[in-house]
């Protein structure tokens, strides 16, 4: 039987019984062959006895040949002749033409009458088995050649519950009719047997394919009863997206590792070569080589902040010098490097210790390409900051260092810096507070730190001059010294006459006493701190009789044997 009801055939299988043709069945609630006697199944009740014994088909075909039945003979609930046409085709043989049947007849050997069970009551309900009233007990075999309630045929499984007993159609409430069964194979004559859901389970798909026929009753598949759906892409395009999803990650993971181990242990990226092309580079004061390799790289001018950094540390980075400098875009960090430390690359102004207002107005024309005199007309009208002390006298606070000139730096910006740079300088050595514990203003201060520097060659010659100073101020002594009257006369040389110590200037400190009226230059930090703090000694007299060799003495005799050295020395050549 089928999935789908019960028929007027055999009880449904039991897990427990045995295939066909293993012999003995046990029926729960049927018949018990041991005995070879039979009973219909009651499905509310104990079996019906049969009293005939099994029958055995004839060779060749299921049953006998029957003749057919007088209406005499048909039982009271059936409505005649026409009412018990053969059944449909089941359980794989024919009851038609192939198998001629002929009228039962009781008397025949091994005949009996079919008990029939008792009517029941439904109590309102229907027939759980299709309403079927079965034939009464000692009732004729039925013309059809089918077997009986409770019978079985050797080697059948069990009849097509689908085909239902003629007046099963006429009963109320009814249970619909099932698929009919596929049948034996015309060829083989092999029948499968009854469809217990296999068909379903191996005809069954992915349920995003398009509705097809079904292939025994011709309904759409179960899948089409769910609505139309765009057919999808089968498990091939997913095979080639799931391996595109694990190539994508794993060249993700082997990136990530290659930058890993780039940013943890690979050189750091450069470029190569000296770069093309022209790119000015300012370094501020004070910048680190971070800040510098920071600085490069947004410029464009390296490649990575840690190659020049790692290039400046091992080159001696820690040299180059604030101002402007001429590189060249994507330059190896190396070659980067080598011309920030090449003064001739620094787009810079250096304005060297003791140098006149006047030389530097020079070198700041020079420097911006300015016309001679443009940058001393700036100083005379300009408003640079200078503070009150300073007296609007612009020497000794153009202080000494490098300044970056641009493209568009201008005369009064760069003197404006020069300016500022000098104040901050004051202030970090505390030029106001320490003057006065030596008894001096800041200007006075200022004054004697521009003649330290016009004449201490060595760095231990500054503290001297400046006790030698010290000392004539002191003792209300004439200065005495070259480097005023050169001031005066606006020239630098070694060589002073006579007339010379005579020239009419505030500046010429071989007539005047006391300090000059202003700066002779622009003296640095050094000079300044000199000036302060000057070396402790006696001198009143000094004199240089060749670059390297100044004489300090306090005894005027010694002095003026060191002058007589001097002047040999300048006959020589020296």
């Amino acid at each position: 039987m089928t999935d789908y009801g019960r028929g007027p055939g055999g009880e449904p299988w039991h897990p427990d019984d045995p295939l066909p043709g293993d012999g003995e069945r046990h029926w729960p609630g049927g018949y018990d062959g041991a005995d070879g006697t039979a009973g219909s199944w009651d499905p509310y009740g104990a079996p019906t006895p049969r009293p005939w014994p099994p029958q055995e088909p004839y060779p060749g075909q299921p049953y006998p040949p029957q003749a057919p039945l007088s209406p005499e003979q048909w039982p009271p609930h059936s409505a005649g002749p026409a009412a018990h046409a053969p059944y449909p085709q089941q359980g794989g043989w024919d009851s038609g033409a192939a198998y001629p049947q002929a009228p039962y007849d009781p008397q025949a050997p091994g005949a009996g009458a079919h008990p029939a069970p008792a009517p029941y009551d439904t109590g309102g309900y229907p027939d759980p088995y299709g309403a079927q009233a079965y034939p009464p007990q000692n009732a004729p075999h039925p013309p059809h050649g089918y077997p009986g309630p409770g019978e079985v045929y050797p080697g059948d499984a069990y009849p097509d519950p689908g085909a239902h007993h003629p007046d099963a159609a006429a009963a109320p409430h009814a249970a619909p009719a099932a698929d009919p069964a596929p049948g034996p194979d015309p060829e083989t004559g092999w029948d499968p047997g009854p469809d217990r859901g296999e068909s379903d389970f191996f005809s069954r798909r992915d349920e995003d394919e398009e509705p097809e026929e079904h292939p025994r009753s011709g309904e759409t598949s179960r899948r089409s009863r769910r609505g139309d759906r765009p057919k999808k892409r089968r498990a091939g395009c997913g095979c080639l997206v799931a391996a595109a999803l694990v190539a994508g990650g794993v060249g993700g993971v082997a990136w990530y590792g290659y930058q890993f181990y780039q940013d943890r242990f690979g050189p750091a990226p450069d470029w190569a070569g000296e770069g093309s092309g022209e790119v000015q580079v300012e370094i501020p004061e004070g910048a680190s080589l971070s800040d510098m390799g920071n600085l490069l790289r947004e410029l464009g001018v390296v490649r990575s902040h840690d190659a020049f950094v790692e290039a400046a540390q091992s080159g001696g980075g820690e040299a180059i010098q604030p101002g402007v400098y001429t590189l060249r875009s994507q330059m190896s960090a190396e070659s980067a490097l080598t011309l920030l430390l090449d003064p001739s690359a620094a787009n810079v102004l250096i304005i060297p210790e003791g140098r006149r207002a006047t030389e530097i107005y020079a070198l700041v024309d020079q420097a911006l390409g300015e016309p001679e005199g443009t940058t001393e007309e700036v100083a005379a009208n300009a408003d640079l900051g200078l503070p009150d002390w300073a007296g609007g006298d612009v020497e000794g606070f153009l202080f000494p260092s490098r300044y970056s000139v641009g493209e568009d730096t201008t005369p009064e910006a760069l003197l404006t810096e020069m300016v500022d740079r000098a104040e901050a300088t004051f202030t970090d050595l505390d030029l106001a507070g320490r003057a006065g514990t030596i008894d001096r203003s800041p200007r006075e201060v200022l004054v004697i730190a521009s003649l330290i520097e016009a004449e201490a060659q060595q760095d231990e010659e500054f503290g001297r001059v400046s006790r030698v100073i010290h000392n004539r101020l002191a003792q209300d002594m004439r200065l005495e010294f070259d480097s005023t009257i050169n001031y005066a006369m606006g020239r630098s040389t070694l060589e002073t006459s006579i007339e010379d110590t005579q020239y009419a200037s505030p500046y010429n400190t071989y007539v005047e006493f006391g300090l000059p009226p202003g700066p002779i230059d622009n003296p640095g930090e050094q000079a300044i701190e000199a000036a302060l703090n000057p070396t402790d000694g006696d001198w009143l007299y000094f004199v240089t009789v060749r670059e390297g060799d100044t004489r300090f003495t306090a005894d005027y005799d010694e002095h003026l044997r060191n002058v007589e050295a001097f002047n040999e020395a300048q006959e020589a050549g020296e």
